[in-house]
């Protein structure tokens, strides 16, 4: 029981890596619950925000994950902004200092600089169903055929024609995103520095891509996806996310060690 009561309770949450000049413009709450005060911790060229967390409770809630990208979020809209994964937590403010920002002065200032006056938008596409299933079977006169077949039968004596025809449906969607997103790619092309193609995250995606921005060129990606989307309208449900964080962005820059 005595090692125990020596253990450390609490630690220093990182939220992300921004230039030193940057100022706090409003309070802002971190993780952790009770949730910590989140504040600047400077070293040279860099700061960090950080919070306290107690270290007794469990971290991961929604709250969590929703206030940790929060705080990046806001952070980026007025500064470069380097994320930290989710969960990071060192032992002390000045283990913050020493072996973060200190340690890799260089390596962030870069990866800051590369940053200065960008951001991330998210742009995510969902096919209409009502839509995109009838436009499939149009194509396809397999899956037609077996779409009569499978109309008013017997579940298990269409057991195979339906695994069939799920399997054709997917392809095609396949097929179709891999389209959409290079129409997609083009569209943006001229507006963005990076592109990223994420995974979708529905089996009805249309498009799911991240976009490094340079913060004059906001307008000009909003119009891009507005002509897409009249262009897509009633068959692709489109939406812009951002400016966030440059959470896709960074993998190569983050610090090793």
């Amino acid at each position: 029981m005595a090692a125990e009561s020596t253990m450390q309770k609490t630690g220093v949450y990182v939220y992300g890596i921004l230039p030193g000049d940057i100022e706090l413009t409003s309070d802002m709450t971190g993780v952790g619950d009770p949730p910590g005060q989140v504040r600047v911790v400077r070293s040279g060229d860099l700061a960090a925000l950080i919070s306290e967390v107690d270290l007794s409770g469990p971290l991961g809630s929604p709250e969590d994950l929703a206030a940790h990208k929060e705080i990046l979020d806001a952070s980026a809209a007025d500064a470069p902004v380097l994320p930290m994964r989710f969960g990071a937590v060192v032992a002390s403010e000045d283990a913050v200092t020493q072996e973060l920002l200190d340690e890799h002065q260089d390596e962030l200032a870069r990866a800051l600089a590369e940053l200065d006056g960008k951001a991330q938008y998210v742009i995510k596409g969902r096919y209409v169903e009502n839509v995109i299933l009838p436009e499939v079977l149009s194509e396809n006169k397999r899956a037609a055929r077996l779409r009569d077949e499978i109309r008013g039968a017997d579940s298990d004596a269409t057991r195979e024609a339906r695994i069939q025809l799920g399997e054709i449906i997917n392809d095609a969607v396949t097929l179709k995103r891999e389209k959409d997103t290079r129409t997609l790619g083009k569209a943006i092309a001229d507006h963005c520095e990076a592109s990223l193609v994420r995974d979708p995250t529905h089996e009805l995606d249309a498009v799911h891509v991240a976009f490094l921005v340079r913060v004059d060129q906001e307008k000009e990606i909003e119009r891009a996806v507005k002509d897409l989307g009249e262009q897509w309208d009633g068959r692709v449900e489109l939406r812009l996310l951002g400016p966030m964080a440059a959470y896709d962005f960074i993998a190569a820059s983050e610090p090793r060690g």
